[in-house]
C-alpha cells in the first residue's frame, strides 16, 4: 500500500533488476555463470561421492574437503536458480519474506565456509607442527563438533540481520534492489528510514567473522610455515608444503574477492555498479566452481580416487 509519492508500505513483493547498467546483455552473462554453476554442483557432488565411498577418506581434512563442497552446493544454489530467472526468462520479483530468506541463507553460508576454512588452517598446523599427536587431538568426535560450532555461529550471528530488517522498517523508498540477488546492504539500503543500527550490526557480523577467521588462518599457516623450513630434508618440506597448497589457493581466493566485494560496497563510491554487482556474484560463485577442481589437482588422494572411479 502506497502511502506517498516516496514511500512503498511494507511491500510483499520486491524486484531485482539484475546487473544495473548492463541489462541488455544479462541473457549472455548468465551463460558462464550457468557453465560455472554447472561444473560447481558437478565437482563438488563428485568429490562428496569419492570421500564418502573412499574409507582411506575418512579423515578430518578430507571431512572438511566434504564439509565445504554441501557449503559451495548449498550456497550457489540459493543464488543461481534465481539469477538465471533474471538474466533468461525476465522473472525479477521476489517475495520480500523469500528475498530474506535468501539473504540468511547467503551470509549463513559464506560464514560457514569461512569457518571451514579455520578448521582446515587449524587441521593442517596440528598435522604438521604436531604430528605424533594429531590422530589423538583432531578426532571424529572434535571434528564434528566443530561443524556444529560453525554452523550454529553463523546462523546465530547473521539471523538478526533478518530481524532487523523485518521487524524495524515499515517504510520503504522503492522496492526495486539493484542487484541480482537478496544481499543485506541492498535491502537496507531502501528503508525510508534509520538504517544505522543495521549498517552497524552488518559490519559487526562481518568483521567478527571474518575477522576472528582470517586472523587465526594467517597466524596457522604461519606457525606451519615456520615448522616446514626447520624440517632438514628438502623431500619432507616439499611434502609439507603440498599438503597446504590447495587450502592456501582456496583460502586466498575467497578471501580476496571477498574484501573488494565488501570494500567497493561499502565505500567504493566512484566504482561503476555492474563492476560491484559482478564481482559480488563471483564472489558467491568462484569458489564453489574452483574449490573442486584445486582440490582434484592438488590433493593426491583426492586425484587417485576420482581417476579410479572413472576408470572403473
Amino acid at each position: 500500500m502506497s502511502i506517498s509519492n516516496i514511500t512503498v508500505f511494507m511491500p510483499s513483493v520486491l524486484t531485482l533488476i539484475g546487473i544495473p547498467g548492463l541489462e541488455t546483455v544479462q541473457c549472455w552473462i548468465g551463460i558462464p555463470f550457468c557453465v560455472m554453476y554447472l561444473i560447481a554442483m558437478i565437482g563438488n557432488s563428485l568429490l562428496l561421492i569419492v570421500i564418502r565411498s573412499e574409507r582411506s577418506l575418512h579423515e578430518p581434512m578430507y571431512i572438511f574437503v566434504g564439509m565445504l563442497g554441501v557449503t559451495d552446493i548449498v550456497l550457489a544454489t540459493t543464488i543461481m536458480p534465481k539469477m538465471l530467472g533474471i538474466f533468461w526468462f525476465r522473472v525479477p520479483d521476489i517475495y520480500f519474506d523469500s528475498c530474506l530468506l535468501q539473504m540468511w541463507l547467503i551470509h549463513t553460508f559464506q560464514g560457514i565456509e569461512s569457518g571451514i576454512l579455520l578448521a582446515m588452517a587449524l587441521d593442517r598446523y596440528v598435522a604438521i607442527c604436531y604430528p605424533l599427536r594429531h590422530a589423538a587431538i583432531v578426532t571424529r568426535r572434535l571434528v564434528t563438533q566443530i561443524g556444529a560450532v560453525i554452523t550454529l555461529r553463523a546462523a546465530f550471528l547473521v539471523a538478526p540481520c533478518l530481524i532487523l530488517i523485518k521487524f524495524r522498517f515499515q517504510f520503504y523508498h522503492t522496492t526495486i534492489i539493484s542487484h541480482c540477488y537478496c544481499e543485506h546492504m541492498a535491502i537496507v539500503k531502501l528503508a525510508a528510514e534509520n538504517v544505522q543500527v543495521n549498517k552497524i550490526y552488518g559490519l559487526f557480523v562481518a568483521f567478527t567473522i571474518a575477522g576472528f577467521d582470517l586472523t587465526f588462518i594467517t597466524l596457522s599457516y604461519i606457525e606451519v610455515f615456520i615448522t616446514v623450513f626447520h624440517f632438514p630434508q628438502k623431500e619432507a618440506r616439499l611434502k609439507a608444503f603440498n599438503t597446504c597448497i590447495a587450502h592456501i589457493c582456496v583460502f586466498l581466493q575467497l578471501y580476496l574477492l571477498a574484501f573488494f566485494s565488501f570494500f567497493t560496497h561499502r565505500f567504493g563510491a566512484h566504482v561503476p555498479p555492474y563492476i560491484h554487482i559482478l564481482f559480488s556474484s563471483l564472489y558467491l560463485l568462484v569458489p564453489p566452481f574452483l574449490n573442486p577442481l584445486v582440490y582434484g589437482a592438488k590433493t593426491k588422494q583426492i586425484r587417485i580416487h576420482v581417476v579410479k572411479l572413472f576408470s572403473s
